[in-house]
């Protein structure tokens, strides 16, 4: 069985047709999905998911750094209530987003950071964001080494020295549909990395693998993902699924 670490289900490309796509994605071997926050907009659609498939759905809780403007500071504040009342697998997503906009870079460090230390104290792992973001995303995890922190660098996008780094920093890496593009890369060297610092992801409803890009990517397209590392990692699809899902509960603690 596979776990999706990273889906934001409670999304309104979903929307009222959960049931319909998470009894598809359980047909294709996906037993677990793990839903980040974005902002305090999400929380709703989360906690429902939640009361609906207890077994099934894992919240994260976070600020993801595309939210973080002029008001980051309530939305923190709501973000350390909610990790406090417990019950949330990691703090997520969480991270640094030049893409998007680079005005704010200074307010997102500082979401960053500060939701970092939240994870630190409350012994949870962290689920990074980065979009053209490496650069700062590093210096900011360098300053935390050997502190302690783990988690998952989500959506992973970067080089194979980038990979090492992640890991050596205490992370697994998030893979998902782009490790399917035929111009993706990630294809090209993931095998220098272990299998046991990987997970598995959709990102749902973004980034849906070969052969539905550019289209809403689906729960159950997961297992796309597991047979494509399987390829790359030269293994039996049942052993690439069961390394992955054991990495995902070890992280998570599922």
């Amino acid at each position: 069985m596979l776990i999706d670490t990273h889906i934001h289900l409670y999304s309104q490309d979903f929307e009222n047709q959960e049931s319909e796509l998470i009894q598809q994605a359980f047909d294709s071997g996906v037993s677990h999905f793990v839903l980040p926050a974005i902002d305090s907009s999400s929380h709703a659609g989360m906690k429902r998911l939640k009361q609906q498939y207890p077994d099934q759905v894992s919240l994260m809780m976070g600020l993801h750094p595309c939210y973080v403007k002029q008001n980051f500071r309530d939305e923190l504040a709501i973000v350390y209530t909610e990790l406090k009342k417990g019950g949330y697998v990691a703090v997520g997503e969480i991270g640094v987003d030049l893409y998007w906009d680079t005005s704010t870079l200074n307010w997102q460090l500082e979401a960053f950071r500060t939701q970092i230390d939240w994870a630190l104290e409350l012994d949870l792992p962290i689920n990074i964001h980065c979009r053209e973001a490496f650069n700062e995303i590093f210096e900011v995890l360098e300053s935390y080494r050997n502190s302690g922190l783990r988690g998952i660098f989500h959506c992973f996008t970067g080089n194979l020295q980038q990979a090492k780094q992640a890991v050596d920093l205490g992370l697994k890496l998030g893979i998902g549909g782009v490790a399917t593009f035929k111009n993706g890369k990630i294809d090209t060297f993931l095998h220098e990395i272990p299998i046991s610092e990987i997970v598995l992801e959709t990102d749902g409803p973004y980034l849906a693998p070969a052969p539905h890009r550019g289209k809403r990517n689906d729960p159950a397209y997961l297992r796309l993902i597991a047979e494509k590392v399987a390829v790359i990692y030269g293994i039996s699809f049942p052993e690439a699924a069961q390394k992955t899902t054991l990495n995902a509960k070890a992280i998570y603690k599922i």
